[in-house]
């Protein structure tokens, strides 16, 4: 009766855990394409209140009610009046135009801020008289809009291009909008990749790669259908953050999940389909055999899974809502790779209950009795892990200590890493409509007139803050905004006009030469703060410019904050896991030295390779968090084995069995990591280019020398005392000889 009982509960089993995943790939992938709803991609959405760009963006609302997204179409080439006439009559079309996508029946000259009704698009000639400008600013309200797939300010800079595409046949012309909303515009049409050609591209990598892993096509399919439901239901639980105010989501972090839970579920299910087929040999009932590997799998995995969630949720303490909106979306997709890959997955590999070793087809493990048991050595094989594993134990202080010089070399590069930030003209890898129309601005115009500094000091300072801004270096031209200039007069046009007063305070403008959307421009802002700052306690200097310089201080402060404590997290867990405190320092100071030589290394490929013009702030931060969270799952991978076959052979042997049994499948999981997070690459975006070459390049570091070199050479060297001070229960090398 309780046979019976068991043959029926296992199949019944079975079926809910899948019908209950099936059901949540069913609601998640409705919820797919809406992520997109809930994203926000301006930058200073993501500043913390605290920051003084924030502060005087507040004070700017009072100033200026209509904040305006500024749109500025660039055309040059022009050699004459009938060239601006030509440019007039596009004005004049565009402004009477539908917006593309049908937006309620409004036309572009509708949502303009002013409206064109009001004010007609001016066409602005530069002093070299080749360029002409106009400005087609949408107020930040309506550009936010939701309408159809997009934004109203999406569909608008669309309208526009769009308009002069077909207007410019039979012209020598060349027309570019920039701006906020042109810049808005490109950002959004890259993020679009993200749901499709990003996704797509990552699973085809991983079902290449795990086709000659598992030699077998059923196996692939099976992992890539948990990490996929596995992906809809984190993104279940990311929407409804994200929708809910929680979470402030941006398009990079939403690439960043979906490819953490891809690449993490794979690594799980490789973990746990090799622990898998060795018990096949060693035991003839399926339910048997994963029931062990299961068991014996759950501790390495929750421990890595562990890691990286906790590493991922040190996050939240970042000011910059970007990286703490990164923290939450990132552990929940790792917490569902853990949960599919440790019930969805066993179920599937159990479909065919007692022919469930069918997966495997064509090479099918065989049931050996003679096989059971553990006593045979691994590492004594003609493979190429077992050669490598009898090669780091014949020669462990030689191994380490090379493995660790090559690691210094690159490190030693750490310096050369360019992280002072990025224009928003440089965020992309190619040359972007907006990219283009940048350089058009600053050849032939005060590129920073469009979005100047914002400088609010108190009505009897505001002489002294103009001189004060002009003396700057960089800075073009300061003045004191009136109702005249706050309407587009020119500076001066009315004289002897009052400033605009609120509260006891005046707004200054001060334009740079450079665009204010250039990391130039960031430096300028510094130099303008610390020149009328000393004017009186409460100054504050605000703009475009002035949000790049505050998100790169916030994020200099949280790397100052967020490294030791991840560093501090994975050592309690590796405590936790290997019951040692030497072991655990041993693998953080490797994942380190790793890090800095993936960083060393990058810096080479990107400073004279890839000739990119910097790096955003966040990269080296946020390469460290995935690198050593993520890296130290295969130093986890490798020690727990070590510690299993070192209690029952001493560290040595432990070590060498743990290497050559495991050097496979962790060598399959981190090929499949770095090769997942390169498919970031299709992007085009540097940010995310950027993440893909350091995670792909570090996993790849933390794969071939800090787990199979380093970490063993070291742990082998040192002996049973590495898992000091509970080292006891080890047997010691020389009682097993």
């Amino acid at each position: 009766m309780n046979m019976s009982s068991r043959a029926w509960i296992r199949p019944l089993v079975i079926v809910l855990v899948i019908a209950g995943w099936l059901a949540v790939g069913g609601v998640g992938g409705q919820t797919f394409g809406k992520l997109s709803e809930v994203q926000e991609n301006d930058s200073a959405a993501f500043l913390p209140s605290s920051a003084e760009s924030t502060r005087a963006a507040e004070l700017q609302a009072e100033f200026s009610p209509a904040d305006a997204v500024p749109g500025i179409f660039v055309v040059d080439g022009i050699t004459g009046p009938e060239d601006i006439a030509f440019v007039e009559q596009f004005v004049a079309t565009v402004v009477d135009n539908p917006i593309e996508g049908g937006e309620a029946g409004r036309t572009v000259g509708e949502v303009l801020s002013p409206p064109a009704s009001e004010q007609m698009p001016q066409v602005v000639p530069s002093e070299d008289g080749e360029a002409v400008l106009v400005s087609f600013s949408v107020s930040g309200d309506v550009a936010e809009e939701s309408a159809g797939e997009g934004t109203v300010g999406e569909l608008v800079a669309e309208t526009i291009r769009m308009t002069w595409e077909g207007s410019e046949s039979g012209s020598d012309l060349n027309g570019h909008l920039t701006g906020g909303l042109g810049i808005l515009a490109d950002l959004l049409e890259a993020f679009a990749g993200i749901d499709g050609i990003l996704l797509v591209v990552a699973l085809v990598v991983v079902l290449v790669i795990l086709l000659v892993v598992y030699r077998s096509p059923v196996l692939p399919l099976l992992v890539l259908s948990t990490a996929m439901i596995a992906l809809t239901g984190a993104i279940l639980g990311v929407y409804a953050l994200a929708d809910s105010g929680v979470i402030t989501l941006n398009g990079q972090a939403q690439g960043i999940m979906f490819i953490l839970v891809v690449g993490a579920t794979t690594d799980y299910a490789l973990l746990l389909v090799a622990r898998y087929r060795e018990e096949l040999v060693r035991n003839e009932s399926t339910y048997t055999a994963l029931w062990k590997a299961w068991r014996r799998s759950l501790e390495p995995i929750a421990a890595s899974a562990g890691t990286v969630i906790l590493g991922l949720l040190v996050l939240l303490l970042s000011d910059l809502k970007s990286n703490a909106a990164l923290g939450p979306a990132g552990a929940i997709g790792i917490a569902a790779a853990l949960l599919a890959a440790l019930t969805l997955l066993p179920a599937l590999l159990l479909i065919g209950g007692r022919r469930a070793r069918g997966v495997f087809w064509p090479a099918l493990p065989r049931y050996q009795a003679s096989e059971q048991g553990h006593g045979s050595d691994p590492s004594m094989g003609s493979g190429f892990w077992p050669r490598v594993a009898r090669a780091v134990d014949s020669r462990p202080r030689r191994t380490w200590i090379l493995a660790a010089g090559g690691l210094l070399i690159f490190a030693a590069f750490l310096p050369t890493f360019k992280a002072q930030g990025l224009g928003a003209q440089d965020v992309f890898t190619t040359r972007t409509d907006s990219v283009q129309g940048t350089e058009v601005l600053e050849d032939h115009f005060d590129a920073g007139a469009s979005s100047p500094i914002r400088i609010f000091v108190p009505v009897d300072q505001a002489d002294d803050a103009v001189e004060a801004a002009t003396d700057v270096e960089g800075v073009e031209s300061a003045y004191v905004l009136t109702p005249s200039v706050a309407e587009g007069a020119p500076p001066g046009a009315v004289p002897g006009e009052a400033p605009i007063e609120i509260d006891g305070r005046v707004s200054v403008v001060a334009i740079t030469q450079v665009s204010s959307s250039s990391s130039e421009a960031a430096d300028i802002v510094e130099g303008v703060r610390d020149a009328v700052h000393p004017l009186a306690d409460d100054v504050l200097v605000g703009g475009q410019a002035a949000e790049q310089l505050d998100t790169r201080v916030t994020t200099q402060r949280d790397t100052l904050i967020i490294i030791p404590t991840i560093l501090a997290v994975i050592f309690v867990v590796l405590v936790m896991l290997l019951r040692s405190v030497l072991a655990p320092l041993l693998i953080v100071l490797a994942n380190v030295l790793s890090y800095g030589a993936t960083l060393g290394l990058s810096a080479i490929l990107f400073n004279h390779v890839f000739g990119f013009a910097g790096s955003d702030p966040a990269v080296p931060l946020l390469g460290f968090v995935f690198l050593v969270a993520l890296g130290v799952d295969y130093s986890i991978f490798l020690m727990s084995r070590a510690r299993e076959e070192s209690l029952a052979h001493g560290t040595r042997d432990g070590v060498r069995r743990a290497l050559a049994v495991t050097g496979g499948v962790i060598t399959s999981a981190g090929i499949v990591l770095a090769a997942t997070f390169a498919a970031l690459g299709v992007i085009p975006l540097i940010f995310l280019a950027q993440i893909a070459v350091i995670v792909g390049l570090g996993v790849l570091i933390d794969t071939f020398v800090v787990r199979s070199l380093l970490v063993p050479g070291l742990v082998s060297d040192i002996g049973r005392p590495v898992w000091w001070p509970w080292a006891r229960r080890i047997p010691s090398d020389d009682s097993l000889s």
